[in-house]
């Protein structure tokens, strides 16, 4: 029994110091049952990670406002909203992967001094 127990805690604190590592970036988290969310990791409290997760909002009222968009597509917002999720309740944690944006070429200066 102590076993499964120490088992367990083990893995709660690998995710436990790995959302202490990822603590304010984009990440994946992948939950028991299934499911997965993306959100920004807040902080920790006790047993909990505090996620902000994205929503995305459509406006479906722009055909009433003077400021149409191009084409007649409603507007879209993604508005962020603070969870607590149990870290019993999470299988793992990955980064957002982000396209790199390689920095601008330098030219050599024609001149020499």
């Amino acid at each position: 029994m102590n076993s499964y127990r120490d088992m367990c805690n083990n893995e709660t604190n690998k995710l436990y110091n790995k959302c202490e590592e990822l603590m304010n970036y984009h990440v994946i988290l992948k939950m028991k049952d299934g499911s997965m969310l993306d959100g920004i990791i807040e902080g920790m409290d006790g047993d909990n990670v505090i996620v902000l997760v994205g929503e995305d909002i459509v406006d479906n009222n722009c055909e009433k406002q003077r400021n149409k968009r191009q084409y007649g597509f409603p507007s879209r917002y993604r508005r962020y909203r603070r969870r607590p999720i149990p870290l019993m309740s999470l299988i793992g944690l990955s980064l957002l992967a982000y396209p790199y944006i390689a920095p601008p070429y330098s030219y050599p200066y024609p001149y020499s001094y």
